[in-house]
């Protein structure tokens, strides 16, 4: 049968699943978007900034496991998906993003919007097409989202010309994939994972670190297996939180510069480190020669390029850690290591977790509240700084993709947007999403689209007059000159009823709950500012370029 090109692109998103789509029409998409009528079964979230709609796509790609989508027009539409694509990219999230470039005829010559989108997303994307004629399309959308999804997953961008949208050409989707240098690893190898196993097996101050992998491949079962049956400790990248309860007597939270005092500890002195899904980023390992010095190191990883790449490796496997995990837990015998985690648990009563008591309103008692009110399987998107932190070490984490942010771009403004996503990739869940008081302000405007989109997504600014983890740094390195980093806020209880959301402004400790909970109540979206104490600090701290067991605890501050 012979199509459109817009036609094509819709037919072939229908034949890979996609039921949604996060994006903004212009010039060069409007053929496409002329089109969209005739297939009522997508559903189109119309952002207010294509950066939201990438942000969207990345959110429900992560709760749901599915490729998230976002369109956006040629010229500023697409450069402004970049942060989104890039914050995609270094968390390892499939993405499609099909921008409008101008008409075949015109590329290269500076026309109107017209931008290299092909040369501007090589470095965030896994990889990239330009649409030369409409008999790619149908190929190309097949690849993309198999490249997406597979070996480690990432954003594809296509680049579809004016033209290409009208052109007609015959549709048949492929029936197979080629891609001939495209074969990722999926099995480790059989006498590297023996080798595994045995240094587990004699393995006396053992410690596994999960990472964002882990939940990728659904490998959370079998890094369980492995830690009961080996009495093994397990401590999380902030990515992978979630892969065991946090009541878990081997949870030990999260490791690295915000990571738990205990974490961090265990991996300073353990002699094997087992790390599944993570690529050893400088936020988790401290100074690189200096991480595990007394440790052997087995790396488990589906990307070999991260193999070795920030932290030696004495066992290296490639391959996907659910398959490699499998395959270990054949060799793995029971151990018990009472006294590893006797050592451990002192740790824990050394250097708990502490919420402030003298002040009328900590962040962290925030925290701590909403984790308490919310249901067990809800989910909590934040944006990045100091609320970012306070969620990671003090929220229950229950369940894998129940904690959604971002990772290696630490891009502010992440937490609205993609809060839209994954509310709309589990419309039965409830989504709250924590935002810094600035954080919010970047993205703000796509309260339009939750309140277009009749979304019930909760809202939690937790509101400190700062840039917070900005005013930290400044507080602790910098002689407390606070440089651009104070903030005059709008009234965000005003803000939010100017959009037709209710609101309420919260100050002390014994408002919290009845506020909590009066937004759980309510049926539909609504905003909760709590007005915090303003220099509360994230701790425990490791200092940039110090080892992971020299972290910094709260000092006593005089009021």
């Amino acid at each position: 049968m012979r199509l459109k090109g817009a036609e094509i692109i819709f037919e072939s998103l229908m034949r890979e699943g996609v039921e949604v789509i996060f994006g903004i029409p212009g010039g060069a998409l409007l053929p496409l978007y002329d089109a969209l009528p005739r297939y009522p079964s997508l559903r189109h979230i119309l952002v207010r900034h294509e950066q939201a709609a990438a942000h969207a796509a990345d959110g429900y790609a992560r709760v749901t496991g599915k490729v998230g989508v976002c369109f956006a027009t040629s010229g500023p539409g697409a450069t402004n998906l970049v942060t989104g694509i890039a914050n995609a990219y270094l968390d390892s999230v499939p993405v499609v993003a099909i921008t409008g470039q101008v008409a075949r005829a015109f590329i290269g010559k500076d026309a109107y919007q017209e931008v290299d989108m092909m040369g501007i997303s090589l470095p965030i994307t896994k990889h990239n097409y330009t649409i030369r004629s409409a008999q790619e399309i149908a190929r190309v959308i097949h690849e993309a989202f198999h490249l997406a999804r597979t070996g480690r997953p990432g954003p594809i961008h296509i680049d579809m010309p004016r033209d290409v949208l009208v052109e007609e050409a015959d549709y048949s989707y492929p029936a197979k994939i080629e891609l001939p240098g495209y074969k990722p690893t999926l099995h480790g190898h059989p006498q590297q994972i023996k080798r595994a196993a045995k240094l587990i097996n004699e393995a006396e101050r053992p410690v596994i670190i999960s990472g964002h992998g882990v939940i990728i491949s659904g490998a959370e079962g079998e890094v369980r297996e492995l830690s009961r049956r080996a009495q093994i400790p397990i401590t999380f990248t902030l990515l992978g939180l979630g892969a065991l309860p946090s009541d878990d007597p081997l949870n030990l939270g999260m490791l690295g510069m915000h990571g738990t005092a205990w974490a961090n500890l265990a991996v300073s002195r353990s002699d094997l480190v087992i790390a599944v899904g993570m690529r050893f980023d400088d936020r988790a390992t401290g100074k690189p020669d200096t991480f595990a010095p007394q440790a052997k190191i087995i790396h488990i990883d589906i990307d070999p390029a991260e193999i070795g790449k920030n932290i030696r490796a004495d066992i290296p496997i490639v391959g996907d850690a659910k398959l490699v995990l499998q395959e270990l837990l054949k060799f793995v015998e029971p151990r018990s290591h009472e006294e590893w985690l006797s050592q451990i648990e002192e740790w824990r009563k050394l250097y708990p977790i502490e919420i402030p008591e003298d002040e009328e309103l900590p962040p962290q008692f925030v925290i701590s509240k909403i984790s308490e009110v919310m249901e067990s399987d809800g989910i909590v998107v934040t944006g990045v700084g100091q609320h970012q932190m306070w969620t990671a070490l003090l929220l229950k984490h229950r369940h894998p993709r129940g904690l959604v942010t971002s990772g290696g771009l630490g891009t502010m403004g992440f937490e609205l947007p993609a809060a839209v996503g994954a509310k709309v990739g589990c419309p039965d869940k409830e989504v709250w999403t924590v935002a810094g008081d600035g954080g919010f302000q970047m993205t703000v405007q796509e309260l339009a689209t939750v309140v277009q989109e009749k979304l019930d997504i909760k809202i939690a600014i937790i509101d400190n007059g700062y840039l917070g983890m900005v005013r930290q740094w400044q507080e602790l390195f910098h002689e407390r000159r606070y440089v651009a980093s104070r903030l005059v806020n709008p009234d965000f209880v005003k803000l939010a009823e100017a959009y037709g959301i209710p609101g309420l402004r919260v100050m002390k400790k014994e408002e919290v709950v009845p506020a909590l909970l009066k937004a759980k109540e309510y049926k539909g979206p609504f905003l909760i500012d709590f007005v915090v104490e303003p220099e509360e600090k994230v701790f425990p701290m490791v200092e940039p370029g110090a080892p992971l067991e020299k972290f910094r605890r709260e000092e006593k501050r005089e009021r």
